[in-house]
């Protein structure tokens, strides 16, 4: 019998952490350090995705894995034995403190020393990433209590020195901060330097424990488990469970855009949907008409008034332009649904065409003709982008029937890792495949790689990747959709998801047109097959600002014009 691939072991190993994931939360609840936890971290490990980099070496701590994770969890999940996912239940309505981690939109409660709620709202792409995350969590903290307590639980020195620390017996400071981060470096394998740079991305306010204050916690609930039983515990709602899949938040969610919609008499206007950053669209339609008072000199693209705004002494401006925006055809929807998605509606007919930027290109006539209206929706994360996509398409349900949504085009912009670049980079992709399925969404693309080219930045175009969870890819499969005949350019998570409900919607079930115009375009956040490349080693900062306002001037090019075809 012929050796399985790499490749192939790994597509195998993400088959079976979606089946046990789906297993555990039907069922209930399992243990971290039970046999269902230890299924869950043996195929992390076998996979041994790029972003948790050094995961399967049992001698060192993946610092940035580490920050990564801790970004994208509430603050102070490293103390709690007990972790419950939950659906929307009331807890903001209760006196509960409402944590929201820096790099992760969900709502999340400390109901005491030990438990934690983490309120999820996306559905199960979103559940298998919070499972991924503390899976990968739970297996750094055992390499740190093995190097903190030896076989019969007692405690190194180091560890000794590291709850001094976190009990204020001993404070921080420029005298003694070397010193502690030595000790430090012996718990969790890494070298000085290393250890030095991580100490420095966990910085915080409170004399600087952050790191500190993970590395105590993760070890010490480890210890407990390990010598006295006190295990872990992750547990769903039967809400949550209940809830999954029924797209209840996606339609109180899409329900709100179309009440707003009629109320403005907006509904029988040309509909175009964006998916997009809501600074973008807000900048290039509004930033030179709400500043041009505060310019002592008119700058020749957006790209330069964009960096005017980033000075910190220009900071203010963005507010401006928020202000100036909703009194002149921008309405911002409160998002009451518990989606985490924000929506802005424009209205074009209010905005004064001739002071766009140069990069937007507009016929005039033809939008005061036409007088388009822009629906402009927020990032989606995973499966949530069917359930909203597929209930925005359906039609608006008043009293006297079902009116369709004139819906023109549907334009997504977003972020993705890139196979054949770097960050910064742009992808233009022709199909979704979705990884681990059948399901290949082939399709006619609006957006062509010279509508960027000679713009500054490199261009790509082919199929991308619709993954489970960008925590859940290692190089041997991306290589593999790379160099294969499947020819892939990047992966994202919310492509095939969109696609599927535009085509559920406009084929099968007839509510939107089959002649829609479709828009896709990536600008790349990361690389995961570089090294040093991946979301761990940081954010993409100031390199994604020119791709990113790239793609949404090209959006809004093409739906301020006449169709040329």
């Amino acid at each position: 019998m012929a050796n399985l691939t790499q490749a192939q072991e790994s597509r195998t190993a993400i088959e079976r952490l979606y089946v046990e994931m789906r297993h555990i939360v039907y069922r209930g609840a399992y243990r971290p350090n039970g046999i269902s936890g230890k299924a869950l971290r043996d195929m992390l490990l076998t996979l041994s995705p790029e972003i948790y980099g050094s995961m399967t070496d049992s001698e060192k701590v993946e610092l940035d894995g580490l920050a990564y994770v801790i970004e994208r969890l509430p603050k102070g999940i490293e103390e709690c034995r007990f972790i419950k996912l939950i659906s929307e239940e009331g807890y903001h309505n209760a006196s509960f403190e409402v944590l929201v981690p820096p790099k992760r939109v969900r709502n999340c409660y400390r109901i005491d020393r030990e438990r934690m709620c983490i309120e999820v709202t996306r559905g199960r792409s979103e559940i298998y990433d919070i499972l991924t995350h503390l899976t990968f969590l739970y297996n750094e903290a055992e390499k740190i209590r093995r190097k903190a307590f030896d076989d019969k639980g007692q405690k190194v020195r180091e560890w000794i020195k590291l709850e001094e620390i976190i009990t204020g017996e001993v404070k921080i400071t420029a005298e003694n901060e070397e010193r502690a981060i030595a000790y430090l470096s012996t718990l969790l394998g890494r070298t000085f330097a290393e250890t030095q740079v991580a100490f420095k991305r966990f910085e915080t306010d409170d004399n600087n424990k952050g790191l500190f204050h993970v590395v105590y916690w993760l070890s010490k609930l480890s210890a407990q488990a390990e010598f006295e039983q006190r295990d872990l515990e992750i547990s769903f709602s039967p809400s949550l469970r209940e809830r999954l899949g029924r797209h209840i938040y996606g339609e109180k969610w899409a329900q709100n855009i179309k009440n707003a919609l009629v109320e403005n008499n907006l509904h029988t206007r040309p509909l175009h949907i964006i998916s997009a950053n809501p600074h973008s669209v807000l900048n290039s339609l509004y930033a030179f008409d709400a500043l041009k008072d505060m310019l002592t000199e008119t700058p020749e693209t957006l790209e330069d008034l964009l960096g005017l705004m980033r000075q910190p002494a220009h900071r203010h401006w963005q507010a401006r332009v928020e202000s100036y925006a909703e009194q002149n055809g921008m309405q911002v929807l409160k998002d009451n649904a518990g989606t985490n998605l924000a929506v802005q509606l424009f209205d074009t007919e209010s905005i004064d065409l001739a002071v766009l930027p140069a990069e937007i290109k507009c016929q005039i006539a033809f939008v005061r003709q036409e007088k388009p209206v822009l629906i402009v929706m927020d990032y989606a994360f995973g499966e949530q982008a069917y359930e909203t996509m597929d209930e925005l398409l359906k039609p608006i349900r008043t009293k006297d029937g079902e009116i369709k949504m004139p819906i023109v085009s549907i334009s997504i912009m977003g972020k993705a890792g890139i196979l054949c670049g770097e960050k910064g980079d742009i992808m233009i992709p022709d199909a979704h495949i979705f990884e681990g399925t059948a399901d290949n969404y082939p399709f006619k693309n609006d957006f062509k790689k010279e509508d960027f080219e000679d713009q500054g930045v490199e261009v790509f175009e082919g199929a991308m990747i619709s993954v489970l969870g960008t925590s859940l890819q290692n190089r041997d499969i991306l290589e593999y959709f790379k160099n294969s005949s499947w020819q892939a350019i990047g992966l994202e998570m919310e492509g095939a998801h969109y696609q599927k409900a535009i085509q559920a919607e406009s084929q099968i079930r007839g509510n939107i047109r089959r002649d829609v115009v479709i828009r896709y375009a990536y600008y790349a956040s990361d690389n995961p097959l570089l090294t040093g490349g991946t979301l761990a080693s940081g954010s993409l900062g100031a390199t994604g600002v020119k791709p990113t306002y790239l793609i949404t001037c090209k959006i809004l090019s093409k739906i301020l014009q006449a169709s040329k075809s």
